[in-house]
């Protein structure tokens, strides 16, 4: 549906985006995953026609779009701010990309009034958008896109100005419209949860290259490279030596099952939710801070000259700062890749 070949950007000598290929089934929700200036934007405004790219090619549904303008692409886009025409009603706001494409009115009529259902606007289709909350509005940006029926929908950071509760209730609103409609998604965000949230696959970037592509799953348990594992939610990076399907830790214990065989030294991405502590008065590992966070706590534990950070359930007996503590280690675990290659999605 969507085929991105080794597309770069280039300002003067500085390159923000280097060769980046990605192939998105039609259908498909990809989130793309990534701090700020990690190039996930720019790959963003490439695809819609507002930038140029330096090199590479784009095709969508077989046809080389690069060369063409925005409003030639088949693709529509929702910004970070909701862009809607300040002098028109909600419903002409859908209606403006319509009649600009001269499509019958008949028509027009029929998917404003479609989009207007699916995205729970009806009954506010006369207001002004000075007359919305800001939940309004963006679900009146995200219509807007979806009356067009757009090969492929763009989202750049659409939910990043609402407050955490609207940004809960509207992502899963999202998800559930794009099931509905069966747009082919593009999805930009620097936030982990919302990315796993929502995603079919989650593109992880960073420095203008695609580190690593998965779904939020495999991403999350399975990491290949150690970026994705300290960026897709908490995680402790630790030294083990491998041998075979075992692995033995920097501290004394029983040495944990891998995944898959290994041998030497390696990385282990090892999840905060996967280490069990217990009192243990003569064990050299310390809790050193405890932080509750409702459903649960988060100690940082001092151990063989590390730092690790485990949870534990918001329901549990919470460790003071100076206990002491025996640490066990639940199910296999995976070790990282070394290299500082990056895989084309």
């Amino acid at each position: 549906m969507l085929d991105i070949q080794n597309i770069t950007k280039d300002y003067g000598p500085s390159r923000a985006l280097h060769p980046v290929s990605v192939s998105v089934d039609k259908g498909e929700f990809i989130t793309i995953l990534g701090p700020s200036g990690c190039g996930k934007s720019t790959l963003l405004r490439i695809l819609m026609g507002i930038s140029r790219p330096s090199s590479g090619e784009i095709h969508l549904a077989g046809k080389r779009i690069d060369p063409l303008p925005p409003e030639a692409r088949d693709i529509a886009m929702v910004f970070q701010s909701y862009a809607l025409f300040p002098h028109m009603s909600v419903e002409k706001n859908l209606g403006f990309g319509l009649r600009m494409k001269r499509v019958d009115k008949a028509e027009q009529k029929r998917r404003i009034a479609h989009a207007l259902e699916i995205c729970n606007l009806t009954a506010l289709s006369a207001r002004m958008p000075r007359q919305l909350s800001g939940g309004q509005q963006q679900r009146v940006a995200l219509a807007r896109a979806i009356v067009m029926q757009p090969s492929l929908m763009l989202f750049d950071e659409p939910l990043s100005n609402l407050d955490a509760k609207l940004r809960d209730s509207l992502r899963a609103e999202l998800v559930d419209l794009h099931r509905k409609v069966g747009a082919t998604s593009l999805y930009v965000t620097h936030d982990q949860a919302e990315a796993m949230a929502m995603s079919d696959r989650i593109l992880v970037m960073n420095g203008g290259r695609v580190v690593e592509s998965g779904s939020p799953v495999d991403l999350y348990r399975r990491p290949k490279h150690a970026f994705t594992a300290g960026f897709l939610g908490l995680t402790n990076l630790v030294p083990v030596r491998a041998h075979g399907l075992q692995a033995a830790l920097p501290w004394d214990g029983d040495p944990v099952l891998l995944t898959e065989e290994r041998n030497g030294i390696a990385r282990m991405a090892l999840r905060p939710e996967a280490i069990r502590l217990e009192k243990a008065h003569h064990s050299p590992a310390e809790v050193t801070s405890t932080t509750f966070l409702g459903s649960n706590v988060l100690h940082l534990v001092k151990v063989a000259g590390m730092e690790l950070k485990v949870t534990r359930s918001g329901t549990e007996p919470i460790l003071e700062p100076g206990a002491r503590v025996a640490i066990a280690i639940d199910g296999l675990q995976h070790l990282l890749v070394e290299s500082d290659s990056v895989e084309a999605a």
